[in-house]
């Protein structure tokens, strides 16, 4: 690609991401960090989970995002009796009314979408959980021996009630390592849950426009790669999340004491390619170390697992990422 055409897609896709953003208003307030956090793991082709109480319109705003792009969606409702064949698809034997012969015929479960919503996927056992790992790392499904790709882009969007809730099920840390961000959602202010509840109440929901087809975030999803990182902004990267395990050099005395498990490797490569799609979609063509520092947060906080000393002070994921956002130098 030369210059001028990196100049003509970077120029392109900030100016879809502010129509994304523009569209996405028009049924959500109040909510715009989330908003973006979510537009940049579509477009860095990772998974996201949303976390959030009941309410707070979590289901809503994937089903929005969904509806703006020309791409199949499917939901899927995690229940304590959901079974994996629930989720893939399931073999049937059909009979060849002429021939009399028999043979087994695969029919696609909802994980055959772009877009998955996995709503409330904490409210099903590990066993249900675990088993989109391969769809999500690997992009297909394998059923009865054989292999069935997913198209692209595919995506898969999860919702969960925060874990202190009755009748959740934490999940699986393999699993949680294959959402490229946790997006948390917090209780709106006063003012923006009033004019959440006034554009709500009317007589008419607001309509989405068509913001992308599935070939144009290919394309931009490709452009992404592209974007140049420096090596010293890679090794600010590697170096905060090494920050995060207790058993690495660099690990402060507070991490060495309240972290039982720190991020791995695929969280440095989630902070630079996350980084890539921001810079991209606010109009640079490279990443800086401030696309790091801004990105941290949800990207790490599912990562960092604390153990009972830090439970006993109240000493989160959160803090632990904080401070060394605040101390790990550039």
């Amino acid at each position: 690609m030369d210059e001028r055409d990196g100049k003509d897609m970077v120029a392109r896709a900030a100016a879809v991401s502010g129509k994304m953003v523009s569209e996405l208003r028009k049924v959500f307030v109040g909510q715009d960090e989330v908003i973006h956090d979510l537009i940049i793991t579509l477009l860095a082709r990772g998974h996201c989970l949303l976390v959030g109480v009941p309410g707070l319109g979590k289901t809503l705003l994937v089903k929005s995002i969904a509806r703006m792009f020309s791409l199949s969606f499917k939901r899927i409702q995690f229940t304590p009796d959901l079974m994996p064949a629930d989720i893939f698809g399931t073999e049937v034997m059909e009979e060849d009314a002429a021939s009399g012969k028999r043979s087994f015929r695969f029919l696609r479960g909802p994980v055959f979408a772009n877009i998955v919503l996995a709503d409330e996927i904490n409210r099903t056992p590990p066993k249900t959980q675990a088993a989109l790992l391969e769809a999500m790392e690997e992009r297909h499904v394998t059923a009865g021996g054989q292999t069935y790709p997913l198209d692209p882009p595919f995506f898969v969007l999860a919702t969960q009630n925060p874990i202190e809730l009755e009748g959740t099920y934490p999940l699986p840390e393999a699993q949680l390592d294959r959402f490229l961000m946790m997006i948390v959602m917090e209780y709106l202010s006063t003012a923006d849950e009033e004019r959440m509840v006034t554009a709500t109440t009317a007589p008419e929901a607001p309509a989405l426009a068509s913001v992308l087809t599935g070939a144009e975030i290919i394309e931009i999803q490709r452009l992404v790669r592209e974007v140049p990182v420096s090596q010293n902004v890679v090794s600010y990267a590697v170096r905060l999340v090494s920050a995060t395990r207790p058993t690495s050099a660099s690990a402060t005395e507070s991490v060495k004491a309240k972290v039982k498990w720190g991020a791995g490797s695929r969280a440095s490569q989630a902070l630079i390619l996350a980084g890539k799609a921001r810079a991209l979609l606010a109009g640079r063509y490279n990443v800086a170390c401030e696309d790091v520092r801004a990105l941290a947060l949800p990207i790490l906080r599912h990562r960092v697992i604390t153990n009972f000393h830090a439970d006993a002070e109240g000493v989160t994921s959160v803090d632990i990422i904080r401070e060394l956002v605040a101390t790990v130098p550039e």
